[in-house]
């Protein structure tokens, strides 16, 4: 059953790169806003007439702490309505209308295969709840590989976050891949993300595969997972744009 809409606050905005915005809305309310790690919220922003045209969804970037409070990191799309609006209109103190919880790209019961999240983007927004959330809940697992493709090295949201996690948290792996950089730092990696996880599969461990970006990415990823050998069913999607 779907969620009701509820009336949000903007508490904080931060600018996380050139083109990217992060947003913190309060739900005064609700006491705690439940979700699962990987779920989104629907805004309902006043851009159009017709309700369709004025619903955006947006996966919560921050993991679950009892709170009211969620955060989105959500990129300026060249012509869009939707994120134009809330870079140049929505302030702190702004209230903006949402539901949600929404979504079933969450975490499996049992962490009990090498998990590979791979993303592009504001795509690292889910990963970044779960990983946050298997650290915080200190969840059981096997080996959790979070790829990450940018462009450049100023693109690369929650970065210094998630290596300083990867120190942290015993067997999480976080691989950086730039593809417009000539020089990378240690750890990273030039090129696409794809060469990185096929060189991670040659040892053929069961494994679960969670997606989340642009669809040229995703399509690609798909087929190359499967070309490796794994089911269609261990692979899960969260398509972008």
């Amino acid at each position: 059953m779907l969620e009701p809409w509820r009336t949000g606050t903007v508490i904080k905005i931060e600018d996380a790169s050139e083109s990217t915005r992060r947003f913190w809305i309060q739900i005064p309310e609700l006491d705690s806003f439940n979700f699962k790690p990987g779920q989104f919220v629907t805004l309902d922003l006043p851009i159009h007439e017709k309700t369709n045209k004025r619903w955006r969804s947006y996966s919560i970037a921050s993991a679950p702490d009892g709170s009211n409070i969620i955060e989105l990191v959500i990129v300026l799309l060249e012509g869009g309505l939707g994120t134009t609006y809330l870079f140049n209109e929505i302030k702190v103190g702004s209230n903006i209308t949402l539901r949600g919880p929404v979504g079933v790209f969450t975490l499996p019961d049992t962490l009990d295969k090498d998990l590979y999240l791979i993303c592009t983007g504001t795509g690292v927004a889910p990963f970044r709840s779960m990983v946050n959330w298997i650290h915080q809940q200190k969840i059981a697992h096997k080996n959790i590989h979070l790829i990450f493709g940018c462009r450049k090295m100023h693109d690369c949201l929650y970065g210094h976050e998630l290596k300083a996690l990867e120190n942290q948290e015993k067997n999480f792996f976080y691989h950086p891949v730039f593809s417009r950089e000539d020089a990378v730092p240690d750890g990273a990696h030039n090129g696409y993300v794809h060469a990185v996880y096929e060189q991670l599969l040659a040892a053929k461990n069961p494994a679960q595969f969670y997606l989340c970006g642009w669809k040229n990415m995703i399509d690609e990823a798909k087929q190359r997972i499967m070309a490796a050998g794994y089911d269609k069913k261990d692979i899960h999607l969260e398509i972008y744009g």
